[in-house]
């Protein structure tokens, strides 16, 4: 397969690339840094576009969209949350994963049978939010149920052209973004993710799983 794996420095990304790596298959993994494989700032309609065109003609069979920022942790209510915060994040978290599906779609039409996972997170959640799951965190909530709604709303449109999508919750991974104190290990969050992308199809797209194959509520 040829995968593209945006945030694919460090952590889950870097992870999965190597898992993609190891079984053959060809990868590009983005990052901001000018050290990686493929510089992409996902916040810069301009680097899309270079990204796009340095990758002309080539089909991509999965691209995995999981470049993201969760820059308001530990933000108060009375006196966090800035307006500069919600900016980057919804950049990022939000219109990034847009614009990387979008300036890639021609790629992924190429190819047969395409896959779009987007990794999303069970923050984003209504439904658990409604049970009482979750406080704080307004900006990374809002931009992962933002991204959900995308991956959903995305999954209706491009179903007639063939490309299938789905929405995972990586789990509590222990990467920078998770912490040490997190539930699991980037090893197992990778081989469950990749386990999700294998198993996504036309049939099941618009699908939001946990990394562990639980279906999740919206």
């Amino acid at each position: 397969m040829n995968i593209v794996i945006t945030g694919a420095s460090r952590g889950i990304g870097a992870g999965l690339a190597e898992h993609y790596r190891a079984l053959g298959h060809e990868v590009v993994g983005t990052g901001r840094s000018v050290a990686s494989q493929l510089q992409l700032d996902v916040t810069r309609p301009a680097s899309h576009k270079e990204m796009a065109e340095t990758l002309e003609g080539h089909a991509i069979d999965l691209l995995v969209c999981n470049a993201g920022v969760y820059l308001d942790k530990g933000d108060d209510l009375d006196t966090g949350y800035g307006a500069d915060l919600w900016a980057q994040s919804f950049a990022t978290n939000v219109t990034g994963v847009f614009m990387s599906i979008q300036a890639l779609l021609p790629h992924l039409r190429r190819a047969r049978s395409s896959k779009i996972a987007i990794i999303s997170s069970q923050m984003g959640s209504d439904a658990r939010a409604k049970e009482g799951g979750g406080s704080g965190s307004y900006i990374y909530r809002a931009s992962k149920a933002a991204a959900l709604n995308l991956g959903l709303n995305l999954a209706n449109d491009l179903k007639a052209d063939g490309i299938a999508v789905g929405i995972y919750h990586p789990g509590w991974v222990q990467t920078d973004m998770g912490g040490e104190a997190a539930a699991i290990t980037t090893d197992e969050a990778v081989a469950g993710l990749a386990a999700r992308f294998e198993a996504l199809s036309i049939e099941t797209t618009g699908c939001f799983e946990n990394w562990d194959g639980r279906p999740h509520a919206f």
